[in-house]
């Protein structure tokens, strides 16, 4: 490991905040930022914006080269690998290796196939000084839906759920609006927007009702960073086991991508009405008679590139999620409010008879979202 100066910190740091402005626009792509300097005095910097387009390296280079400066003999700070391969833009290492930097700090390494290493060997055979792990929990984190992709073929899954100080979701007769107060509801949408895909099921959609989008008009300070049409809806996938759904919801009237799951086929004449960005596909069902999750979730990954999914849902299938232990976060906000023992559950879970047998769970975040609390726990 190597031994971080204060400046190597600094610029690691600032390097990491770069990378957080592509939160909302870099998927399936990871969030990347970079720094140039000389003398230990930033020369450029740039950020990966959206997919497709100029990586974090390539766009500070590229500043470089705008302002007519030499990145000869530079440091480069960046969060993550230098990519090695051509794709739809030209390999980083290799504009590093031509800008002839002297040095690449990197926070963490890649783990897509493709890269890999190759990108700090690249460096390195080219007499680049290459140190790597400086920060590297928080460039890992930054990126976890694009490391766990890349290294078990399964996007990242968050659980959102709005509760009572007495965990309910609801009254007893089904009454939830609003639980929670307008910040929460605003900071939901920011969740929905960073997400790759969104998956409920049709118990929901059809008592509900919703639509399942990002709304723009409820973004709060990102609508600073993002204009509406920038910003990205995701994937909408509901598990509708005996494929109950039917067009005239408001689910189908916000037009993106929906991908319908279910173990018993749509009438043909439902599937015409279905508007063309909705896709059917069939599920295989468990032992219970639902849908198996594991199998959506690597469809997800595999066809779509997902980095992470958002599951807004009910108790049943919340608590399938956590049961089979593919959720990897729980997002709760909780009002200050108490519906009554006759409430709905937050999850419904197995009757456990030890506590060994209760999910290990870790608070990792909890702060004020206006008057509710917002704690997010890993499991």
């Amino acid at each position: 490991m190597a031994n971080w100066s204060l400046v190597d910190r600094k610029m690691m740091t600032l390097a990491l905040q770069l990378a957080e402005k592509g939160r909302y626009t870099t998927r399936p792509n990871p969030r990347v930022g970079c720094v140039i300097t000389k003398d230990d005095e930033v020369i450029a910097q740039g950020y990966h914006q959206r997919a497709g387009q100029g990586h974090a390296e390539a766009n500070a280079l590229t500043s470089l080269k705008e302002a007519g400066i030499s990145a000869e003999g530079a440091t480069a700070y960046v969060t993550l690998e230098p990519c090695s391969h051509y794709g739809r833009t030209p390999p980083c290492a290799e504009g590093l290796i031509n800008a002839k930097v002297a040095r690449v700090v990197v926070a963490v390494l890649d783990p897509n196939p493709l890269v890999a290493g190759r990108g700090v060997n690249l460096l390195r055979d080219a007499g680049i000084t290459v140190d790597v792990g400086l920060y590297e929990a928080q460039a890992f984190t930054l990126n976890r839906g694009f490391m766990k992709r890349m290294q078990h073929n399964l996007p990242w899954v968050t659980l959102k759920v709005a509760s009572s100080l007495d965990g309910k979701t609801a009254l007893a007769n089904g009454e939830s609006k609003w639980i929670t107060g307008p910040m929460a509801r605003q900071d939901v949408q920011r969740l929905r927007a960073q997400s790759c895909a969104l998956i409920s099921g049709s118990n929901t959609v059809l008592i509900d009702n919703p639509t399942l989008n990002v709304r723009y008009s409820e973004l709060g300070s990102v609508c600073e960073q993002l204009t509406e049409t920038e910003t990205h809806q995701p994937i909408r996938v509901i598990l509708d086991t005996h494929a109950k759904l039917r067009p005239d919801l408001k689910l189908f009237q916000s037009q993106s991508h929906i991908i319908l799951v279910s173990a018993a086929p749509y009438t043909d004449e439902v599937k015409q009405a279905f508007p063309d960005y909705v896709t059917c596909l069939d599920g295989e069902l468990d032992e219970l008679g639902r849908i198996k999750l594991a199998p959506v979730l690597v469809h997800l990954a595999n066809h779509y590139q997902c980095n992470s999914v958002l599951v807004e849902a009910g108790a049943t299938l919340c608590g399938s999620f956590v049961d089979t232990k593919l959720a990897d976060d729980l997002v709760l906000y909780q009002a200050p409010k108490i519906l009554g023992s006759a409430g709905r559950n937050m999850l419904n879970l197995p009757n456990y008879t030890a506590m060994t047998d209760v999910p290990s769970m870790q608070l990792v975040d909890e702060r004020n979202i206006g008057d509710d609390k917002r704690y997010i726990i890993e499991f």
